[in-house]
């Protein structure tokens, strides 16, 4: 596997665009379309918010059929919590999009990020799409990761190449998200393209699993979001054979690149936390199984206190530990071993003598590593998350205004 130049349309048959469509904010891209030139197995995850925009449920049942051809997606606005009103402009906007493209907007997924409960400018956003739909190429990748973020600082863009079975294969992706960020499929959306050959069921199946191990371990402030989505479309141009088993071998190698994709883009999320300053990683091991290592790993990074220590650089591990202990999973606290970096803090759920200077040393780094060893079995996960500043709260003090 090699890390290759693009992004969505590093993949073969892909284009995209992103325009300035006025929706919020002047001189901010925020309409995107991403598009085949042939139709694709699709699949997607969604928010297990029950407060969701129409966009969710509107891509769920496009999905039914397991393709797409499509991506149309747009900033500054969620379309959340808009009545029919909003279900109504959700579909206007895989309409159109399908119009200008030639394609049934039933093969038209819709993403929509940023305010809730604000009605759609529709004026402005069917412009952006007609300005999009007409600037479509495959130079345009980097304008549509623009063009979906909001108080991200930068775009999060990745493309890699595999090989199955003697064919070249590219995966693709973008993503934004930097507040409201604590997924369980997070605000969070990320797009993801491979010219890859494969059957609906097993894209499906593979997203899931990359998802679980990506995108579900990060945080940055707890809150899951209404519009949260992952989606990928695969076109087969590549020419490989196609992967219908998961557990094949040609499976297998597209599963570690999906995941190398993801992953990667889920540590630019949590690097990019709202008024963040360093990634905090947090690796669980020895659990008794993957499902416990997951739900401390995750515990441990969605702590406000222990994310507050990291900032302050306060090798406070007593909260590592409680964290640990409130996360709802069966381990024993008086086996457990913290390190922060290479410094050891705690031994058997009990505080050892440690070099105050070294442990801020290891706070001082980026990222700042957190390894919990809880001696209970072969198990480990890892997850993401950020430290929590002073700007964070500014950010999201006025985030209307």
């Amino acid at each position: 596997m090699k890390i290759i130049d693009g992004s969505v349309t590093a993949p073969i048959g892909f284009l995209a665009q992103g325009v300035e469509a006025v929706i919020k904010k002047l001189d901010k891209k925020d309409v995107a379309i991403i598009s085949s030139t042939h139709l694709c197995a699709a699949a997607g995850v969604f928010t297990t918010n029950i407060v969701r925009a129409a966009c969710v449920d509107v891509d769920r049942a496009h999905l039914e059929n397991g393709s797409a051809q499509a991506i149309v997606a747009n900033s500054g606005n969620a379309n959340a919590c808009t009545g029919q009103p909003g279900w109504d402009d959700t579909v206007e906007m895989a309409r159109l999009t399908g119009k200008l493209l030639g394609i049934d907007p039933h093969e038209v997924l819709v993403a929509s990020t940023g305010v809730i409960g604000v009605a759609m400018p529709m004026d402005r956003i069917e412009q952006g799409i007609r300005t999009a739909a007409a600037g479509l190429s495959r130079e345009g990748a980097n304008n549509a990761a623009q063009a979906i973020m909001t108080t991200d600082l930068a775009s999060k863009e990745i493309a890699v190449e595999i090989e199955i079975e003697g064919c070249p294969v590219r995966i693709g992706a973008m993503a934004k998200g930097s507040g409201m960020i604590h997924p369980n499929m997070a605000t969070m959306l990320s797009f993801i393209t491979t010219d890859a050959a494969i059957s609906g069921r097993c894209l499906h199946e593979m997203l899931v699993k990359s998802t679980d191990s990506s995108f579900n371990m990060i945080s940055v402030d707890r809150d899951t979001s209404t519009n949260d989505m992952a989606l990928i479309l695969a076109n087969g141009l590549a020419g490989n054979p196609s992967i219908n088993n998961p557990a094949s071998e040609a499976g297998q190698v597209f599963q570690q690149g999906l995941d190398f994709v993801t992953t990667s883009l889920a540590k630019m999320i949590a690097r990019d936390g709202e008024g963040a300053t360093r990634l905090i990683e947090v690796q669980v091991v020895n659990a008794d199984s993957q499902a416990t290592a997951r739900t401390v790993a995750r515990s441990i990074t969605s702590s406000n206190l222990t994310k507050a220590a990291v900032f302050g650089e306060d090798a406070n591990w007593g909260r590592i530990l409680a964290a640990a202990g409130y996360s709802g999973a069966r381990f024993d606290p008086n086996q457990v071993d913290i390190y922060l970096g290479e410094q050891q803090m705690a031994a058997d759920g009990m505080g050892i003598g440690f070099d105050e200077d070294q442990a801020r040393a290891q706070l001082q780094k980026d990222p700042v590593i957190i390894k919990v060893d809880l001696k209970a079995g072969p198990e480990k996960a890892t997850a993401w998350g950020c430290d929590l500043t002073y700007d964070y709260v500014r950010i999201n003090a006025a985030y209307r205004t």
